[in-house]
């Protein structure tokens, strides 16, 4: 009879920024939902919040020595200590732990875990959240059995392991809040004390967890010269400058609501017409999944220049368009609101073509391709 191993101990590395941490806090989620108890590995500067945040769903962290990368010879010394330190950490939990895999979700923090795991012929698996597979996931795909892309990889030929289209992990409590429009404009008034209206086009601006200063600088002058303005707006300009950007937005005519960051993104989604923004992999996933046409301002000094493939991936499937960050200019934002406005029908059509691009189950689909590497 054919033995079928079953996942049931998967440890996670899924360090750095958010955009490792909280796909790789998904598929533990899933996993977790189904009675196993898989293990967080993390570590950088975010460590003890991504540890509180894991604890809240009752999921075991081990955060580990981060090692930043030495930039002169001078660091090489505190990087190899903290390289190895971390090593050793990760191979102790690993050994006690015993895990069926481990799946490392890219960045240069998850090479000790990854390489502690190798060493204790643990099966490695890894995930990618942009178009173009990074630096630390092209090195580990050398000794990796598969990893799992969630977008067409533009750089494929440099993955030196099988590879399969799984998607991007989404936050669960996120697609939860899919809304029709009129609900998530009733739900967005009554907890923000708002004015906006369920039959007026609605534009989404943000720009992150800090804002961007691009569109911080050059929405306000944009939209509020606008003549006759028939749409509304939602701006989140990022932490701690909503005091700069409402002023700005003084003589607005239109219903509006300025805020620097807010936890109902879902709710926002759900309202939005158009959507103006950065093209992180977590961000492009998320348009997909609640079906939004987006303009596209790439980060320009992303690694790589990663958000640009992003986007590219995103305008190339008649979902979007690519801005570049140094034409985001106010003449520019205000010819493309007057554009929108006057091609509802062409936009609702992008909505459309981004819904297709949609992997709403990408973590369950991670799992199957994890559970189909220890069965082959």
């Amino acid at each position: 009879m054919e033995n079928h191993n079953k996942l049931t101990r998967l440890a996670i590395s899924c360090g750095g920024t958010g955009g490792h941490f909280y796909p790789g806090l998904s598929i533990a989620r899933e996993l977790a939902a189904s009675g196993e108890s898989p293990l967080l590995l993390i570590s950088g500067k975010h460590a003890d919040s991504q540890r509180q945040t894991a604890q809240k769903h009752n999921l075991k962290p081990i955060i580990f020595k981060a090692a930043k990368r030495p930039l002169n010879p001078i660091q090489l010394f505190s990087f190899a200590v903290n390289f190895i330190s971390g090593f050793l950490t990760v191979r102790k939990a690993l050994k006690q732990y015993r895990p069926d895999a481990l799946l490392a979700m890219g960045s240069f923090a998850s090479i000790p875990a990854a390489l502690a795991a190798l060493s204790l012929k643990v099966p490695l698996v890894l995930h990618d959240g942009n178009a173009r597979i990074g630096k630390a996931n092209r090195f580990l795909s050398g000794y990796a059995k598969q990893l799992g892309a969630s977008f067409p990889p533009v750089n494929g030929d440099t993955i030196k392991c099988k590879f399969a289209l799984t998607g991007l992990p989404v936050r669960p409590e996120l697609l939860g809040e899919k809304l029709t429009k009129a609900d998530a404009i009733s739900a967005i008034n009554e907890k923000f004390s708002a004015e906006l209206k369920p039959d007026l086009p609605l534009l989404l601006i943000f720009g992150g967890s800090q804002g961007a200063k691009v569109f911080n600088d050059n929405a306000p002058p944009a939209l509020t010269t606008i003549s006759n303005p028939g749409f509304q707006v939602i701006h989140l300009c990022g932490n701690g400058n909503s005091e700069t950007v409402k002023p700005a937005y003084g003589k607005m005519e239109f219903p509006h609501l300025i805020l620097d960051r807010a936890d109902t993104m879902g709710w926002f989604y759900s309202a939005a017409d158009l959507v103006i923004c950065r093209s992180g992999g977590s961000t492009v996933s998320e348009l997909a999944c609640f079906g939004k046409p987006a303009v596209l301002v790439p980060y320009p000094y992303a690694a790589e220049n990663h958000q640009y493939d992003n986007a590219e991936f995103y305008a190339d499937s008649q979902a979007g368009t690519i801005l570049p960050n140094d034409e985001c200019t106010p003449d520019k934002i205000r010819e493309i609101t007057g554009n929108w406005l006057k091609n509802l029908d062409t936009y609702r059509d992008h909505g459309n073509s981004a819904a297709k691009l949609a992997k709403p189950d990408a973590a369950t689909s991670v799992i199957s391709m994890i559970n189909s590497v220890l069965n082959s």
